[in-house]
């Protein structure tokens, strides 16, 4: 039986039930190292557990390869022999061959939409956040959204927790990630 264990995006404590889920919180960080939650552009958001277990067909490890839950379609639909219909989740790739630990090879890029409306993109080690108008923060859950008017360029692998804004010293990889995303925005 293959088993896939993954999530919902980010983790959210003040979602407005009676729980006491910030009061009984304590020491414990629901998004580990990452930055925001629910909701939010930063990866505590967006950023998901993903574990793949087949006995005899999938190699234990693990992979640095960049994946999107979108290519479970394409990847579920080469598995067994199926085609997607035409037009179905075009951005669905197959990666059966990774999901399978059989090939160390990743996409190009990962788009991330933040509930805000916010498009992200990751490219090996570098995130892109484009410009967001709104609230820095939600008053409802006291969550981080990663709004901002400004640019935004981490480096993921030197800074997972997206604490240094690399924006202002990488311009040129800055103009070629916003150039990437609005190239695939628009769909060119």
């Amino acid at each position: 039986t293959l088993v896939i264990l993954t999530s919902d995006n980010g983790p959210v404590v003040d979602d407005g039930y009676q729980d006491q889920a910030v009061e009984l919180l304590g020491d414990h960080r629901p998004a580990g190292p990452l930055r925001g939650g629910k909701y939010s552009a930063f990866d505590g958001g967006t950023r998901v557990p993903f574990v793949v277990r087949w006995p005899n067909h999938v190699r234990t490890g693990e992979s640095d390869a960049l994946a999107s839950q979108i290519d479970l379609l394409a990847s579920l639909a080469a598995l067994v022999e199926q085609s997607i219909g035409t037009g179905a989740a075009p951005d669905s790739r197959d990666a059966l061959a990774t999901l399978l630990g059989r090939s160390s090879d990743d996409r190009d890029f990962v788009i991330e939409h933040a509930a805000n409306g916010a498009l992200s993109l990751i490219v090996g080690d570098w995130k892109y956040i484009e410009p967001h108008a709104g609230p820095r923060v939600s008053a409802n859950t006291n969550i981080e959204l990663g709004n901002d008017p400004e640019p935004q360029l981490y480096n993921l692998a030197q800074d997972l927790g997206e604490q240094n804004n690399l924006a202002q010293a990488e311009p040129v990889r800055l103009a070629e990630m916003a150039a990437l995303l609005e190239q695939v925005r628009g769909g060119n």
